[in-house]
């Protein structure tokens, strides 16, 4: 079966820029964290770049290939080391770590395994570990129609809002949960106008 994700990423130009994600880079920048970072659905590997330039030791991965390729090639060109995997989630090999932070940055999964992933990334996090998300909103959706630019799955039930981020992360102290209006400047595939989730939570 063809991964629309390989077909993505197999152009020359970055999808979704090299520039890290604002509110990740935000986080990461006000929060100073430290320890081994792990990214789910890291894609071309621009927020992963980033970690590693701030001194995390980075665990990114992705179910493309191609976006594999591309993510290792930007951390040579930026001289850093990121370990990154391909394949689905429950046959990955950084299973067996345990993480200070996960990032989950427009990691949208579909409806029958979206809570259950979130269950085994929160399981891989050390107690008062961070986990970070920003990812498109269920209100998102009326800015997709006007600014398809905007990107975003086109399905209500792979988007976000507070009351299924405080169903999916129970066990967590909420340090921001909002739900905002923000101009995404990332790459072909994020422009312009666009509802958003905003989590940051800290393990109990």
């Amino acid at each position: 079966m063809e991964n629309i994700w390989d077909t993505r990423f197999s152009q020359k130009e970055y999808a979704y820029g090299v520039l890290p994600n604002a509110f990740f880079k935000s986080v990461l920048d006000t929060y100073n964290v430290k320890g081994k970072l792990l990214l789910p659905a890291e894609g071309e590997g621009r927020n992963a770049v980033y970690g590693a330039k701030k001194g995390l030791e980075i665990y990114a991965f992705d179910t493309s290939k191609e976006g594999c390729k591309k993510a290792l090639k930007l951390a040579k060109e930026n001289k850093v080391t990121i370990n990154y995997e391909v394949g689905e989630f429950d046959d990955l090999e950084l299973l067996n770590e345990k993480f200070d932070v996960v990032a989950l940055i427009f990691a949208h999964f579909s409806i029958d395994i979206v809570s259950e992933y979130h269950k085994k990334i929160t399981s891989l996090l050390n107690p008062n570990g961070l986990i970070i998300l920003e990812g498109f909103s269920k209100s998102h959706l009326e800015y997709q129609k006007n600014n398809p630019k905007a990107g975003g799955p086109k399905k209500l039930e792979m988007l976000f809002s507070k009351e299924t981020i405080k169903r999916d992360f129970p066990d967590f102290e909420i340090l921001k949960l909002e739900e905002i209006e923000t101009e995404l400047q990332e790459g072909l595939y994020h422009q312009g106008k666009a509802k958003v989730i905003r989590f940051i939570g800290r393990k109990n």
